[in-house]
């Protein structure tokens, strides 16, 4: 069996939105991006699966969440922001700040367009 097809076991998430088949779903595709990196970072060794399901599962049961789960992969996006942070392997004014660019590249690009980091007009 391949490395490809040796399931991680970030696929057994709680709450992860699944099709019929078992297999992830995404709703946009920066959440497969959100999620094959995560995957990436625990096969790397960054951290522990259960360090992961913890940090998970404490954003999953945050109060005020959406009611549908929409916002399962914001939560996800918090819990690897949040775990990579605490670890010290990343900076969240540096986190924030990116996001702040990648919203103004988006609100800059036209309709239509690929949205690239260039397109923040303050880059």
């Amino acid at each position: 069996m391949s490395a490809c097809e040796v399931p991680s076991p970030l696929a057994q998430s709680p709450g992860l939105p699944k099709s019929a088949d078992g297999e992830p779903v995404f709703p946009e595709p920066w959440a497969a991006d959100a999620f094959a990196m995560t995957v990436h970072l625990h096969e790397q060794g960054l951290f522990a699966w259960s360090e992961w399901a913890e940090q998970l599962s404490a954003e999953l049961h945050k109060p005020g969440r959406a009611p549908d789960g929409s916002d399962y992969f914001d939560c996800w996006v918090a819990a690897l922001s949040g775990l990579l942070v605490a670890k010290g392997i990343a900076d969240i004014d540096a986190i924030v700040a990116l996001q702040q660019s990648w919203q103004r590249a988006a609100e800059a690009t036209p309709h239509g367009r690929p949205i690239a980091l260039e397109n923040d007009p303050q880059r």
